[in-house]
């Protein structure tokens, strides 16, 4: 899938910084200068880690991230919707700072979007919220789409990987599955941030991102051996995770979708491009994001914002028209 793991055999993106922070631009600086409300949420059972940006009552965006990744992920991002919309994102459980599960299924993922969706306060405005996701994070939407779109504004999922079955068999026959083993304990920070890598691995300009998400991805552990650090997301997480194929409710969503793919992505073939064509509804946009690989956010954020704003501006204007409906869009 994607995002954040440790891989000590190869040099990684940070290692020639040594541990040092890289230089970030101003735009990125006073975005993370915005500083969100951090909380928690119940949702089955365990807590789940939010964070809310912009006041209630405002439009809902809730902003969904990948695997092994987690909510500050969007931390960059989001500070740019604030002004007119009601933020939030989470951290999955099993991930980022939310609580871990015993076992984890696609429909606890979908009942964890729900419930933060509305217990932070993105029901709240006569507009209904739009949900948003990266990689993984666009399964559960998809799927929200389905079950729960009369209730949402539209989904709009980032770099997803919609697969055949065959063909995510025929990625796990290749090893192109999550390697589940424990997370390695490092002595000292610097040491791990050198670990840090991007899964799919891709080049990567913009460190200072990279540097943050690393940072972020982190967490201070006590062992018999002293204090380290170490990777937050659950290793065992999709030990038993069951796939599903995405495909019904792909083509059956409840509110309009938006896809948006890295251009330069090696995760979806052109033929699996092709095949979800086939299957999303007629009129959907499928929007290429120029100079992004995998993980657009990281790779291309601004870019990444005019194209969230576009579409958002675009299904404004078509509800206002009553013309934003899963039944009455013609084929783009």
């Amino acid at each position: 899938m994607n995002d954040t793991a440790p891989e000590p055999r190869r040099q990684t993106l940070l290692a020639p910084l040594a541990g040092a922070r890289p230089s970030a631009p101003d735009w990125f600086r006073q975005a993370l200068a915005h500083a969100p409300e951090r909380g928690f949420t119940e949702a089955a059972g365990v807590r789940i880690e939010t964070l809310t940006w912009g006041e209630r009552g405002r439009p809902g965006l809730l902003l969904l991230h990948g695997n092994g990744a987690h909510a500050d992920w969007w931390s960059f991002i989001a500070p740019f919707f604030s002004s007119a919309y009601r933020c939030t994102a989470l951290s999955w459980s099993g991930m980022g700072g939310s609580d871990r599960r015993e076992r984890y299924s696609f429909d606890i993922f979908v009942q964890e979007a729900m419930t933060v969706a509305g217990a932070t306060g993105l029901f709240d405005s006569e507009i209904k919220p739009v949900f948003i996701g990266h990689s993984f994070g666009g399964f559960p939407i998809i799927e929200a789409a389905a079950r729960h779109g009369e209730r949402l504004g539209g989904g709009i999922i980032i770099d997803t990987p919609i697969f055949s079955p065959e063909r995510r068999k025929e990625r796990k026959e290749k090893g192109a599955a999550w390697e589940m083993r424990p997370h390695k304990i490092y002595s000292t920070l610097e040491d791990a941030l050198q670990r840090f890598r991007l899964v799919p691995a891709q080049p990567c300009e913009n460190l200072f991102i990279g540097d943050f998400i690393a940072r972020t991805s982190l967490t201070q552990v006590e062992t018999p051996e002293g204090s380290g650090w170490t990777w937050r997301f659950d290793p065992y997480l999709w030990r038993d995770y069951e796939w599903e194929d995405p495909a019904p409710a792909l083509a059956a969503p409840k509110c309009p979708l938006a896809v948006l793919l890295g251009a330069r992505s090696t995760l979806m073939q052109e033929a699996d491009i092709a095949r979800m064509r086939t299957i999303l509804p007629p009129g959907t946009p499928v929007i290429d994001i120029p100079e992004a690989y995998h993980h657009v956010p990281i790779d291309q954020p601004l870019a990444l914002v005019a194209a969230l704003r576009a579409v958002l501006a675009g299904w404004a204007s078509a509800s206002a028209s009553g013309e934003n409906t899963p039944t009455n869009r013609g084929r783009a």
